[in-house]
């Protein structure tokens, strides 16, 4: 029942940048018609039919000079075939034949994603180098089956994991620390002191590294986002519990980006019981929290530290006071009066400041495309420093 997302992967892979070819089983035309699959992809389909015409070269050796094979959707024959390296249709000799990387997007009933037999030609496929997205928790395609572990990847995260699978993996050896989203300061059990961060930022961030190769710790307020894949996720709430989680990895870490938007201060007696509504005022004593990136600029050594700023004027200025006096490499400034550039949103547009005041404003971009660019920063300030 999953086939019937191929069409729409194929636009996903095509709005990514990637050029289509689509090899249809004999099983995946039960669900989705070859019209339907060419007009995705922009090019003829082919199929078993086609393998055997009469072609001046062998058909699944040229489909096989790929850049990356996506198979959509990845049933448990399939992959016990190319297990057992079999080649007895077109699908299974382009995948015997190519040397790109393979990218399997299972769907399956959780009983065969789980049946010993899967268990081992997915251990032997990922032994190979293949990669994976999926499948994932959620409602399944027949009908009574309900939930269960076995649905298949959206399609633009099989799109996303075929960019990845293609990025260089610069920061393969590296570990990123992150830490992201709010923190909530409790002044009795129902009440709290925090501010809109989503966590996008962070979140893009640690995607990214791990799409690069890097091992990543993730330390997040909360937030309503999934924990990216391949990423250790540390909740936190307050910002005393950020400090001790990201400290508590610090020491590992080689690149370091604090996106979170931590709290100044912290009720200095936050009550165990819920405060009644009293008539005037309220007066509140407020004491500061622990400043995490200070902290970690004081024992920075060889490790590359990055921090985000939000200032409503003299941005610049304020920026780079804030990496000197906090020891960071860089500080990536952003306005939350500024479209596009507030908490929330999936795009920033940010400006890199350095402790020397020099500026360098970006365009506005998707806080992906902010974070490979942060990254790639960071990665040559950790060279550089590292190579003298």
């Amino acid at each position: 029942m999953a086939a019937v997302k191929a069409p729409m992967v194929l636009r996903r892979l095509r709005e990514a940048g990637f050029e289509t070819r689509v090899v249809a089983t004999r099983a995946a035309l039960a669900f989705v018609t070859p019209l339907s699959l060419a007009t995705a992809a922009d090019h003829e389909i082919a199929t078993d039919e086609t393998w055997f015409e009469a072609r001046p070269d062998a058909q699944h050796l040229r489909l096989a000079k790929a850049d990356v094979v996506v198979v959509v959707s990845a049933g448990a024959d399939l992959m016990s075939r190319h297990a057992s390296g079999r080649a007895d249709d077109l699908a299974s000799a382009i995948l015997l034949s190519t040397r790109a990387p393979i990218l399997w997007a299972p769907a399956m009933n959780p009983t065969m994603w789980f049946h010993d037999a899967t268990i081992r030609n997915v251990a032997q496929l990922r032994a190979w180098g293949h990669a994976f997205v999926g499948p994932h928790f959620g409602a399944l395609g027949s009908s009574g089956e309900g939930e269960g572990f076995g649905r298949m990847a959206e399609p633009e995260d099989v799109a996303r994991a075929a960019r990845d699978v293609l990025t260089p993996k610069d920061l393969a050896g590296r570990h990123v620390l992150v830490t992201a989203g709010p923190t909530r300061e409790y002044l009795d059990p129902v009440r709290f002191v925090s501010n809109p961060s989503s966590g996008k930022m962070g979140f893009a961030v640690a995607e990214r590294a791990v799409a690069r190769g890097a091992l990543v710790t993730l330390v997040s307020g909360p937030v309503s986002l999934p924990a990216p894949s391949g990423v250790t996720l540390m909740n936190v709430e307050s910002a005393v519990q950020m400090r001790d989680a990201a400290m508590s990895v610090f020491g590992a870490a080689d690149l370091v980006v604090a996106t979170a938007a931590v709290a100044d201060y912290r009720a200095a007696e936050p009550s165990n019981e819920k405060q009644a509504k009293t008539q005037g005022d309220a007066v509140i004593h407020l004491v500061p929290n622990p400043d995490i990136l200070a902290e970690m600029g004081a024992s920075k050594e060889r490790r590359v530290l990055v921090g985000f700023a939000m200032e409503t004027h003299a941005g610049v200025e304020r920026a780079a006071g804030k990496a000197r006096r906090k020891n960071a490499d860089f500080i990536l400034l952003n306005y939350p009066a500024r479209e596009g550039s507030g908490f929330g949103g999936d795009d920033n547009e940010v400006t890199l400041v350095r402790p020397s005041g020099e500026s360098e404003a970006w365009p506005r971009m998707s806080k992906r495309a902010v974070a490979e660019r942060l990254l790639t920063a960071a990665l040559e300030a950790y060279i550089q420093r590292n190579s003298v």
